[in-house]
């Protein structure tokens, strides 16, 4: 059927026809960055290029694919649920979003002094900005106040407000920068943030665990739990940006539990659909969702909480929480652990870190634009890993969850090959970071550091 819907008569027709009618700038960034890649079909941890390549997922969509493509339960689940629902009406209670709003709660951090869920109400969108929209606002309504603090660099999607906490790329390009309302400070500064939040005027602090897109640097021993007790002190807000960090990527549900933190608002978008179906979810405390039983129409999305979208979460949820998966999860990072540290130990004045924590892998290069370049050469060799649009010196590497041993040692063979031919095409007299830095690497296409 798909087949008789969507034709065209070449791979090159349809990358034209991308330009003229969809996106033309981002379309020839791809083919300049030599990935001219148009997904058809998907499978596993699979995606196969229109002209047949296969490419091993290490993006994943930023974790929507955590559980790998059309995972056959969530599938499953999906088609046995359109024999009963659709999307649903939003103005209603409905089955499935109860359901799923009572098995998120189940999973939200303890009350350390009631050991009971701490995050008792969810409300729902159908993407991660429309999420973070969702928990900026509720936390205005319960402060009382307006201004925001977020982390440079930070990126919680490309809706009105969550544009607006983002790096300045995103959010002047839109007008949406306001200094005056959403301030931010430099990651792993708890200075700065006390500086920020000490007048009181804050309605809430929201931060990825590690943030995505500026390369995943890691919050360093007690920061995170210093940020919270900063925001208990001056009656701010804490919200978890979970969206990529959640679901188990680091060996726990959410990231933030690892560091005793229990967040006013924690927000979950990408892989909480199975990647089947749109759906992200807002967990709040009570004070944080007083809105809710103020005025329940305050806020209203018609496709947030799609009846189908909330049958694939509670699948993807079953699954994800499945003891045997969390146990997959440690063995798959440890795997990674050491291969990948094999690898850097060959080239470690290319491949110089690797910031992990579970599944959530950042690797760093020695050049401005370097991990563009080991995912053009990942590209040539089957794998798809994306660099990171705010730091492009580190590549973006996610293995799925459900990653099987003998792909990920596929995966990683294919990686050390990849490295390795990066390595291979600098200059022959780069033999420093200083000179690797200085290399004709950064002329041509893939120096558009403001793209991607």
């Amino acid at each position: 059927m798909a087949d008789e819907l969507i034709t065209f008569a070449s791979k090159q027709e349809m990358l034209a026809k991308s330009k003229e009618f969809w996106n033309p700038d981002k379309t020839q960034f791809w083919i300049d960055s030599g990935v001219p890649l148009v997904i058809d079909r998907r499978e596993e941890y699979f995606i196969f290029d229109v002209e047949g390549k296969r490419l091993i997922d290490v993006h994943l969509n930023g974790g929507t694919y955590n559980l790998g493509h059309r995972n056959p339960e969530v599938a499953a689940a999906v088609t046995g649920a359109m024999q009963r629902f659709d999307i649903g009406n939003h103005h209603f209670p409905s089955l499935a979003r109860t359901a799923l709003a009572e098995a998120l709660v189940s999973t939200a951090p303890a009350d350390p002094g009631t050991g009971r869920p701490a995050l008792t109400k969810v409300m729902y969108g159908s993407g991660g900005g429309e999420a973070i929209d969702i928990a900026l606002k509720s936390a205005r309504h319960a402060t009382g106040r307006r201004r925001i603090v977020s982390i440079a660099k930070a990126y919680h999607g490309h809706t009105g407000l969550a544009v607006a906490t983002g790096d300045e790329r995103f959010a002047a390009l839109f007008l949406a920068d306001r200094p005056d309302e959403f301030t931010q400070v430099p990651f792993n500064d708890l200075a700065a943030m006390d500086t920020a939040v000490r007048d009181g005027q804050a309605a809430a602090v929201i931060m990825e665990t590690i943030p995505a897109t500026y390369g995943f640097p890691l919050p360093e021993p007690g920061y995170l739990a210093g940020v919270k007790r900063l925001c208990e002190r001056y009656g701010t807000l804490y919200i978890a940006d979970e969206v990529q960090t959640g679901l188990m990527r680091t060996g726990e549900l959410w990231a933030i539990s690892k560091h005793g933190v229990v967040p006013d608002i924690l927000v979950s978008g990408k892989g909480i659909s199975g990647g089947m179906y749109p759906v992200s979810v807002v967990l709040a405390a009570e004070k944080a969702a007083v809105w809710l039983s103020e005025d329940g129409f305050a806020h209203m999305s018609t496709f947030g909480g799609a009846e189908l979208g909330c049958i694939a979460a509670l699948k993807t949820l079953e699954i994800t929480c499945r003891p045997e998966v969390r146990s997959m999860v440690h063995y798959i990072a440890a795997t990674f652990t050491e291969g990948l540290g094999r690898i850097q130990a060959q080239y470690p004045d290319w491949f110089t870190g690797i910031r992990q924590d579970g599944l959530v892998m950042g690797l760093e290069f020695a050049h401005p634009q370097g991990a563009k370049f080991v995912m053009k050469r990942l590209y040539e060799n089957g794998v798809w890993a994306i660099f990171s649009t705010l730091d492009p010196r580190v590549l973006q590497y996610k293995p799925g969850i459900l990653l099987a041993p003998e792909l990920c040692d596929e995966l990683l063979e294919r990686t050390e090959v990849a490295i390795g031919k990066a390595r291979d095409d600098l200059p022959r007299d780069s033999h420093s970071r200083d000179s690797l830095s200085r290399s004709s690497l950064s002329r041509g296409s893939l120096s558009r550091g403001s793209r991607g």
